[in-house]
């Protein structure tokens, strides 16, 4: 018996509708979308020394240098937005960018809103001052005096927790790019600056009126690269980590790490539970 099939206005809408959801869908998906337009896009701010800076005018550090190798593992060209820091992650949830590259400081808020990739720096705080001054010799020497530290960073958060426990707390001065910062050691104006231990040591190295305050302090953190969480990004991330693994295990992160921190870092290999 021959069965005739009918499909009514209500099934045709409906049929439409499904083809429409799922090809939104794979439009969404955002590794498919970095290798149909063949350009991953990162956000970052280039003013972060050993992680991205200007050198002569051009882009360098360890994120060029990642990024570089990601970008010939996925077979596109890597294009990056620089931005102050505050409006970084604000402008990741505005999708001007497929990700941050900054890094980002591993943190239990930054969790509920991002998601991360697998830890690839250290990123402990500690103090740069001016070399020779006697003033500030330990972390807790910064008691009433002013202090630097990049705002909206987590290094300003934890010099913030760390000065609420001196006897008379800092008085913390926050800047938009560390450079300024750095610059405000040597007015005067601040009498150390908070920033990651990678980043200082960095710029002690690169500058003899610079030196780090030891030992740092804190609880131990780390830096990721990020993503916005959504499942439209998940194939990106999980991108990622297979090419941070894959460097690991052939050698490359290991080269890059002590191009520039002058030693290669062991970092954990699955994602941590932040401390802070």
């Amino acid at each position: 018996m021959k069965t005739n099939k009918i499909v009514t206005p209500l099934k045709i809408a409906l049929l439409g509708l499904t083809t429409v959801l799922a090809a939104t869908s794979a439009q969404a998906d955002v590794l498919s979308d970095v290798k149909s337009k063949g350009e991953l896009i990162i956000g970052t701010e280039l003013h972060f020394a050993p992680f991205d800076f200007l050198d002569n005018g051009k882009h360098a550090g360890l994120n060029k240098d990642f990024f570089t190798e990601v970008g010939k593992e996925l077979g596109v060209k890597i294009s990056y937005v620089d931005l102050p820091w505050p409006s970084v992650l604000p402008g990741l949830e505005a999708s001007k960018f497929d990700m941050v590259g900054g890094p980002v400081t591993i943190t239990k808020e930054r969790m509920k809103r991002y998601n991360f990739s697998l830890p690839i720096a250290d990123a402990s705080v500690a103090l740069l001052k001016r070399k020779g001054n006697s003033a500030v010799t330990k972390p807790e020497d910064i008691a009433g005096k002013p202090v630097g530290a990049g705002k909206g960073s987590s290094q300003a958060a934890q010099l913030e927790d760390f000065s609420t426990s001196l006897e008379t707390p800092a008085e913390i001065k926050l800047y938009v790019d560390n450079n300024s910062a750095y610059s405000e050691i040597m007015t005067g104006r601040v009498v150390a600056v908070a920033n990651s231990l990678p980043n200082i040591a960095y710029v002690a190295s690169q500058h003899k009126n610079f030196e780090v305050v030891l030992p740092p302090f804190g609880k131990k953190t780390y830096y990721g690269y990020v993503t916005r969480k959504n499942t439209d990004s998940e194939s990106l991330l999980k991108a990622i980590n297979d090419i941070i693994v894959k460097m690991k295990a052939d050698g490359r992160m290991e080269d890059i790490q002590v191009k520039w921190f002058g030693n290669p870092m062991d970092l954990p290999t699955d994602m941590i539970v932040p401390q802070i």
